[in-house]
């Protein structure tokens, strides 16, 4: 736990304060300063300046609690990154090789749980949301390179990943290393339940598909996938 003894040596006096007015018919807003007099009440109200509105951006980015080594590399930053977009509510995209990986599906699938080979994937995860595709081959993608939906339940046509009842924990301190190995942990180690959707991500059966593939050491078929209307270069 947090010392916050310290906290209390300190003597803090109220200089500024901020209103945000939210408009009823949009999403838009307006905020507006107001100045401090010697009994800490507030006067003069105005429109909060430009030069406010930077001061107060430079004080939170200057903030002990955003501070923190969220998405920084532990070392060189690994090949299998493709994009990394650092904003408050950015994202990475990166892409995993043609592995061998237990899968855990539910029983009204009747699928059994296994090893089974995956084709390549291409990840993208915020903090909130993951999205999944897949790629034709092996090898780092470009921005041209042509994707297919991800072959798996709980995937919504737009890549989009149902996590159901998942507890999402994404630590703020999260290396960029432990962010992508998170999140790749949350998605195999739920169990796929359903489709999503009007319509299959796969050309054939896909219940079929696994039950072919899992505890097998057959490869993934590729031919099996079906295009999806965007590339690499779209998601970024």
């Amino acid at each position: 736990m947090k010392n916050i003894n310290e906290s209390f040596e300190k003597t803090y006096d109220p200089f500024k304060a901020i209103l945000f007015y939210k408009s009823a018919k949009d999403e838009s807003f307006y905020v507006e300063g107001y100045d401090m007099d010697f009994f800490g009440k507030p006067i003069n109200a105005h429109p909060l300046s430009l030069q406010e509105s930077h001061a107060l951006s430079d004080a939170l980015a200057d903030s002990e609690e955003l501070k923190q080594g969220f998405l920084q590399c532990r070392s060189i930053l690994a090949p299998e990154v493709l994009f990394i977009n650092s904003d408050r509510d950015g994202y990475v995209l990166w892409y995993t090789h043609s592995v061998r990986q237990n899968l855990s599906f539910k029983k009204d699938l009747s699928i059994d749980d296994g090893e089974a080979n995956l084709p390549p994937l291409l990840w993208k995860a915020s903090k909130q949301r993951l999205s999944l595709w897949a790629l034709a081959k092996d090898g780092r993608p470009v921005s041209s390179s042509t994707l297919y939906y991800a072959p798996f339940f709980n995937i919504y046509q737009n890549g989009e990943v149902c996590m159901g009842n998942v507890a999402i924990e994404i630590d703020i301190n999260s290396s960029l290393e432990g962010f992508m190995e998170s999140w790749q942990n949350y998605f195999f180690k739920s169990a796929f339940s359903h489709l999503l959707g009007d319509s299959a991500p796969t050309k054939t059966n896909i219940v079929q598909l696994w039950q072919s593939l899992v505890s097998s050491e057959k490869p993934f078929p590729i031919k099996t996938l079906k295009k999806y209307p965007k590339t690499l270069k779209d998601l970024i």
